[in-house]
C-alpha cells in the first residue's frame, strides 16, 4: 500500500494517486515547479484572469517574495499570459523559445496543439530538453503543465502537448484542490468577477498549502 508520501504531485490529466514517473525520488517531485506551486484561470462574463502564487521550493527550502527578485510566475507573449508548473529551468527556456518565434497561433484549441507540437523539436534541439518519462508513454514528453489566457479563452497545456479549454476556470499545482473547490464555491456569486474569484482561489491554495505563499500575481484580460 503507498502511503501519503508517495502519492503523486503532478499535473497530469490523470490525477492517480499512485506512484508516477513524473515524480522524484519515492513519487513525490520535489524540485520547484514541479506541481509545487498555485496557479489558476478564470473566465467569466467577458473577463478572463490569470494569478498564481510567488513561492519557490527547493527540497525542504523555500524561496519567498522577499528574497525572490523575479517572484511572478506569469509572462505574457504573442497577446497572451503563460504560467508554467514543472522544472524550474522551463521558465526561462519558455519565454526564450516564445521570443524567438516571428508567429505563434494561440486563439483556439487546435491552434494551440499545432504550436506547440512545432515548439517540441525546438525545445529538444535548442534547449537539450529529455523527453522521456515512461517507456510505456505513446508520445514523447514536453515536460511541463502551462495554463495559457487568451482573449480567445483559457486553456492548459499537459506533457505530451494535450490541450484543453476551459468554460469556467481551472487550477494546477500542488494547490489545486484548495484552489478549484474555493472557485466552484463562489464562482455563480454575480458580484465576483473573474478576477476577484482568481483571487480568492490563489488564496486558498496559499492558506492550505505548503508549497504555496503569498503575495500573487494577477493579469487580467477582456475577452473577445
Amino acid at each position: 500500500m503507498l502511503g501519503a508520501a508517495d502519492w503523486c504531485l503532478c499535473d497530469l490529466p490523470c490525477r492517480k494517486r499512485i506512484k508516477c514517473s513524473q515524480a522524484g525520488a519515492g513519487g513525490v517531485a520535489r524540485t520547484r515547479g514541479v506541481a509545487l506551486t498555485t496557479i489558476v484561470i478564470v473566465k467569466k462574463a467577458g473577463q478572463i484572469a490569470i494569478a498564481g502564487d510567488s513561492q519557490s521550493t527547493f527540497g525542504d527550502t523555500r524561496l519567498s517574495a522577499v528574497d525572490d527578485a523575479r517572484w511572478d510566475k506569469i509572462f505574457a507573449a504573442h497577446g497572451a499570459f503563460f504560467a508554467i508548473s514543472g522544472s524550474a529551468a522551463h521558465d526561462l527556456v519558455l519565454k526564450s523559445l516564445l521570443s524567438k518565434a516571428k508567429k505563434l497561433d494561440f486563439s483556439s484549441r487546435p491552434a494551440i496543439f499545432e504550436t506547440f507540437r512545432k515548439l517540441h523539436p525546438k525545445l529538444k534541439d535548442q534547449f537539450f530538453l529529455k523527453p522521456d518519462e515512461d517507456e510505456d508513454d505513446p508520445y514523447e514528453s514536453s515536460q511541463m503543465t502551462v495554463l495559457l489566457a487568451s482573449p480567445h479563452g483559457i486553456f492548459a497545456v499537459f506533457s505530451m502537448r494535450e490541450v484543453y479549454e476551459y468554460q469556467r476556470f481551472w487550477a494546477i499545482g500542488s494547490g489545486s484542490d484548495f484552489a478549484i473547490g474555493a472557485m466552484s464555491a463562489v464562482y455563480s456569486n454575480p458580484e465576483l468577477d473573474a478576477e476577484a474569484i482568481a483571487r480568492i482561489g490563489v488564496n486558498a491554495g496559499c492558506e492550505f498549502d505548503i508549497n504555496s505563499s503569498l503575495p500573487m500575481s494577477c493579469h487580467v484580460i477582456s475577452a473577445i
